[in-house]
């Protein structure tokens, strides 16, 4: 190991650490009000991609895990010390989704605490008060009350796990110290890459703190650090675009995106200061370099980091925020492609991690202001108290957003009516939950936003062929195969369309085709079994349920088609378990309780019967086939 660095001088504007906080004090403070703050999310549900971070039947086996770490593709991102996170979660509560939420909570709560015992390591004033502003600041909720987003609040908690080591060790130079920071450090890139930026970030404190770098003590035994970012950082960024999808699109060239660099720094400092319009979806901008006006934002962040450049002498705090700041932000700022590009150039979540940066800087400039001008410490306690709760009231409110999808997407598109993944989404959640004539206009707003996209042309055509226009979704799916080929979800939607034209034939073809692409496609597979029942080939339907069942157990879909398959062949008394154990997956489900009903009636079990047609009609009214039995059993 290199000897230690010279002793360290106190930075300008240091202050003695904030001792005012007990820690079990402070770490009760920060959960409870992490936990009051993100309440109306916590019992929320699954929201658009969670179900794809949440550890699928065919890894949740100890097999399973290995493949987590062993198999590129076994996960929607290789991000293994991740899944293998939400594979002990399942283990621990399986598909329920409070508990999930309740993690990100207490991993959010966990790194606030892990931020105010870095700042007061560093003798920052206001570490107190940075930490719940964190906690509290509602740009964090789309990572905190998004479960798919545990990658930001986990990879958070080892990114600043790591750091706090890493002083340690640089006050100490004890191996175990540099041992334990590094150890950290990988956990963070194997949860989330974009923790890659911790090395330069660490430099950057060096140098505020002595205001000048040493090779040996400072940056060689950074070293590694940065080639295992730098590493992982390929790595991730190949598996977006080979593996995901990510392009770059109309970003094709460097002025771009410079310009779109520019642009999305001032947006999310913008974000930071006045949260009050976030959004799950923002617009997407148009960047045209050859725009004048569009060169003002990076030439006006540029200009601003030359000026604090050349005050450092004066006091190196606000460059050093700077630099830590738009250092995480970096591979956020478009010099990269990722998927998310495709909806918009911004997410509060690409700048989790960057938070605790800005907001250290705001609070000990407020404190720090407070201080020199003699101001009274009650009434700063009361502004700061002030401040916090009215972060804490945006969080909870933006919270509850998160709820479900239909909130989400909502509230989304009162703030940006023209995102056309927020029409798309929300439509295609009301046709999965069997409101096709709710989903519809928002699938034809998207498809007028976005005409050509494939996976708008699919939802669309699914929508059409539900609400009985298959001939005018036939045109639409086949565009959107035509564009993309081995687009599996649409070979369903195609399959399904041709069933309900009486083109059985080519309908099961479709969905064997689907199931080529996607073996794990479960509608796909659910559909083939239907179609194979009503063609009278019912041995073989029923090995397509259970393959559906085996890889979504917790699905109603597969059980009722099972159900409804044995049934309609006269094997009532067969289908019962099934028809119960969907309704048990989807007791709101008034088609379900009425065909469970239907069928106990048919089994002569009319006093278990009623109650599930009587729900069935309280759910939905009009619902003809409950009242129809209900009325022949003599209601």
């Amino acid at each position: 190991m290199p000897p230690p660095p010279a002793p360290l001088p106190k930075p300008a504007g240091a202050r003695p650490r904030d001792g005012t906080w007990p820690w079990p004090q402070l770490g009760a403070l920060l959960l409870a009000a992490t936990l009051l703050a993100y309440l109306p999310s916590l019992g929320g549900e699954f929201l658009w991609d969670d179900e794809g971070h949440v550890t699928r039947p065919e890894l949740r086996s100890w097999a399973g895990l290995g493949r987590i770490w062993t198999e590129v593709g076994a996960t929607q991102q290789y991000y293994p010390l991740l899944h293998s996170a939400f594979w002990v979660q399942h283990r621990l509560w399986g598909d329920a989704t409070v508990g999930y939420r309740l993690s990100n909570v207490l991993w959010h709560a966990l790194s606030a605490l892990l931020l105010a015992a870095v700042l007061r390591r560093l003798a920052v004033p206001g570490a107190v008060l940075a930490a719940l502003a964190f906690a509290l600041h509602p740009v964090a909720v789309e990572s905190v009350a998004w479960i798919a987003e545990q990658k930001n609040t986990l990879s958070t908690l080892f990114y600043l796990g790591a750091a706090l080591l890493w002083l340690r060790f640089d006050a100490t130079r004890r191996p175990v110290a540099y041992a334990g920071a590094t150890a950290l450090f990988v956990a963070a890139l194997l949860t989330k890459t974009v923790t890659a930026t911790l090395p330069a970030a660490l430099l950057v404190i060096a140098w505020w703190r002595r205001g000048s770098l040493g090779w040996r003590g400072d940056v060689a035994p950074l070293l590694p650090w940065f080639a295992l970012g730098i590493g992982a950082g390929l790595g991730t960024a190949w598996l977006e675009t080979h593996q995901i999808g990510a392009a770059a699109g109309e970003l094709a060239g460097p002025a771009a995106r410079v310009v779109l660099a520019g642009r999305i720094v001032w947006f999310y400092l913008g974000q930071v200061l006045w949260p009050a319009d976030l959004a799950f979806f923002y617009p997407r901008w148009t960047i045209d370099p050859g725009v004048a006006w569009q060169w003002l934002f990076p030439v006006a962040a540029l200009a601003v980091l030359a000026g604090l450049f050349l005050r450092r002498a004066r006091g190196r705090g606000a460059l050093a925020a700077a630099l830590l700041w738009g250092g995480t932000l970096f591979p956020a700022l478009g010099f990269f492609d990722v998927y998310p590009f495709v909806f918009s150039y911004v997410a509060d979540h690409f700048q989790y991690l960057a938070l605790p940066a800005l907001l250290t800087f705001l609070a000990a400039a407020a404190t720090r202001l407070w201080t020199d001008r003699g101001w009274s410490p009650g009434a700063g306690r009361v502004a700061a108290a002030g401040v916090l709760a009215a972060l804490a009231i945006l969080t909870w409110r933006q919270a509850g957003d998160y709820r479900n999808e239909v909130a989400l997407y909502e509230a989304t598109l009162a703030r940006n009516p023209d995102s056309w993944a927020a029409h798309l989404n929300l439509g295609t959640h009301l046709v999965d939950t069997g409101r096709p004539a709710d989903g519809l206009p928002h699938l034809q707003r998207a498809h007028a936003l976005r005409p050509g996209t494939p996976e708008v042309l699919n939802s669309l055509a699914d929508a059409l062929q539900r609400v009985g226009r298959p001939r005018d979704a036939l045109p639409l799916v086949d565009e959107a195969l035509r564009r993309q080929p081995r687009f599996a979800a649409a070979h369903n939607t195609r399959g399904a369309t041709l069933m309900t034209l009486g083109r059985a034939d080519e309908g099961v073809a479709a969905f064997r085709r689907a199931l080529e692409m996607q073996p794990g496609l479960v509608p796909a597979r659910v559909n083939l079994g239907w179609a194979l029942a009503n063609g009278g080939r019912l041995e073989e339907a029923l090995r397509e349920f259970a393959a559906a069942r085996r890889e979504a157990p917790g699905a109603p879909a597969p059980e009722f088609k099972w159900g409804l398959a044995l049934a309609s062949h006269g094997r009532v008394r067969e289908a019962l378990p099934h028809l119960a154990r969907a309704v048990e997956l989807a007791p709101a489900d008034p088609e379900l309780r009425a065909t469970l009903g239907r069928a106990l009636a048919e089994a002569g079990r009319a006093a278990e019967a009623r109650p599930h047609l009587e729900e069935a009609l309280r759910r939905a009214p009009g619902h003809p086939g409950a009242r129809e039995v209900l009325d022949r059993l003599g209601r």
